[in-house]
């Protein structure tokens, strides 16, 4: 089912996004282009149809659809105020972003008006003369939204350049990027702090980062962390898992649409039918973007080769994760840059050492209430405590 729904969906549904908009001035322009941009990037939106307005009250069908979304973006258009509906669907999100505890949002959006635009008070004078009883509800809204930060579109500006930011922007807010990681997990901060000083994202180069370690020493755990971190720096972001996994059961063009499926739509995506037309898509989409991927649990060279080859497919200031058990998937030795598969770019290299018996130890004495230690983690201290001749450890 399509992520983004119309007024015909279900009433009970979860929201993500709700767009107010004035239908005579965007429906089918600006807010057509951003309604299918957000239903791409997989965020379930609700757009309303002009025959959900049946009466002077919002229906029960639209209110729901309001109280249920986490981020309002109003569209302000030059005859916005003169719909009575914007304005109600407007005054009600305003009373649900200050009810929320703020876990709702609103991010305006002014296309040629500005917030104090004079065309927009001399409208909404009108507005006031005809209907006094919900004009001062509709007036504190407007000033409200109008002091929030948004995005302002003049007539020569580029909607696609504003809807790719408004997109980056609801990700972020959304934390759709975000990978689960177990919480208050106790002895990954040192490590973590190593990574994200090693990837240095204020460096405007091309960086590689190879993570490396035996199987069940926390790779993945710390990468997740460090990719929570650091994903909002960037303008796309892809964690692509088990990709041996993957790579076994599904073959390399997979990957690479697993890949791209973040930065496309689909219908672009399933048009890859083998690994050349896969690379050169990969070139093409990401080469001017500044990107965070991960490639997790990499075990071939030919895996890096099909995804991820040079620094010159990716944009200024990227970075690329890989985390492996075997260095020699990159076929270098501590930092070089120019053998093996990956070339033009800055290859670092950490490895993840296993955790020894007097770590654990200092970690999980007096550690405190609802702290744990990662689940492999904790395997290897049971081991190592039954080792010491201690008969069990509880967690």
């Amino acid at each position: 089912m399509e992520r983004g729904m119309s007024s015909q969906a279900s009433s009970g549904s979860l929201y993500e996004v709700f767009l107010n908009f004035r239908g005579v001035d965007t429906r089918h322009g600006f807010t057509d282009f951003l309604y299918h941009g957000m239903v791409g990037a997989g965020i379930l939106v609700f757009r309303d149809s002009e025959s959900l307005h049946v009466g002077e009250e919002i229906g029960v069908e639209l209110l729901q659809a309001i109280e249920n979304s986490k981020i309002y973006i109003p569209i302000f258009s030059a005859n916005y105020v003169s719909s009575c509906w914007c304005l109600r669907e407007l005054a009600y999100m305003v009373k649900c972003t200050l009810k929320s505890n703020g876990n709702k949002e609103i991010l305006p959006i002014f296309l040629d008006v500005e917030p104090v635009d004079v065309k927009l008070k001399t409208n909404f004078s009108n507005l006031q003369q005809m209907l006094c009883s919900e004009a001062e509800s509709w007036q504190k809204a407007l000033i409200a939204v109008g002091k929030i930060k948004g995005w302002n579109l003049k007539k020569d500006e580029s909607q696609v350049d504003l809807i790719q930011s408004v997109i980056e922007a609801v990700l972020v807010k959304l934390n759709v990027r975000y990978k689960n990681v177990t919480e208050h997990l106790v002895g990954v901060d040192d490590r973590v702090e190593a990574i994200i000083k090693m990837l240095d994202v204020e460096f405007d180069g091309v960086k590689f980062l190879m993570i490396h370690g035996m199987g069940g020493v926390g790779k993945t755990t710390l990468t997740k962390v460090v990719f929570n971190r650091l994903s909002s720096r960037f303008q796309g972001c892809n964690f692509l898992s088990d990709v041996r996994e993957s790579s076994e059961r599904h073959g390399l063009v997979h990957l690479q649409k697993q890949l791209l499926s973040k930065f496309l739509d689909r219908c672009y995506v399933d048009q890859i039918s083998e690994v050349d037309h896969g690379i050169d898509m990969i070139k093409r989409v990401l080469n001017n973007k500044k990107v965070l991927i991960v490639l997790d649990d990499v075990d071939e060279n030919k895996q890096l080769k099909n995804l991820a080859e040079k620094g010159n497919w990716f944009g200024s200031g990227s970075r690329i994760i890989i985390t492996t058990r075997y260095k020699s998937v990159l076929m270098i030795d501590g930092e070089a840059t120019s053998e093996g598969p990956i070339k033009c770019a800055n290859v670092l290299t950490y490895e993840v050492q296993k955790w020894n018996f007097a770590m654990l130890l200092s970690f999980s004495v007096g550690m405190p209430s609802g702290e744990t230690l990662h689940p492999m983690i904790m395997s290897t201290f049971q081991k190592s405590c039954l080792h010491f001749g201690k008969a069990s450890f509880s967690s």
